[in-house]
């Protein structure tokens, strides 16, 4: 059954998109790479997480785009800091970001451009949280935002 939904979500959306296929031509458009940011981001930052996980990854990074303390696009928001200090630590680890897991992605592609493209309703897990961490550390900025939720292994903040 889930592959005959995936099946539809292709046929309705195209095959996903992995950032070696982007052209130069959809840099510019955006929107595409867009989705491919959100994808990625959620692929490093969740794949170990279940779907609510994955999506509420998603919804950080778009109620950080809402908020004039960050970039207004997503791509921008997960690229914010530089390589010493930066919002998602796969993005600043040093560690390889390729993508093993090709199905995982597909997914969350899919899954991106649902969220981006309002086919699914918005309904915010996080309650507008901007922050996250793994329930293994503790940020320096715990104590200055409100705790929200907890979903999986991530503990999500937003300011007061």
């Amino acid at each position: 059954m889930k592959s005959l939904i995936l099946g539809l979500i292709i046929n309705l959306y195209g095959p996903p998109v992995f950032i070696t296929e982007l052209t130069h031509k959809d840099k510019q458009e955006g929107l595409r790479w867009e989705k491919v940011c959100l994808a990625v981001n959620s692929y490093h930052e969740a794949k170990n997480q279940s779907v609510a996980g994955q999506l509420a990854v998603m919804y950080v990074v778009l109620n950080r785009v809402e908020d004039d303390r960050y970039p207004n696009t997503i791509c921008g928001v997960i690229k914010q800091g530089n390589k010493k200090s930066c919002a998602f630590s796969w993005y600043c680890d040093g560690k390889s970001d390729h993508i093993s897991n090709s199905k995982l992605y597909a997914d969350l592609y899919i899954l991106a451009t649902m969220v981006i493209d309002s086919t699914i309703p918005k309904i915010d897990i996080t309650e507008g949280s901007t922050h996250y961490h793994a329930d293994y550390v503790t940020p320096y900025w715990v104590d200055s935002l409100e705790r929200m939720t907890q979903i999986d292994t991530h503990i999500f903040y937003r300011w007061n």
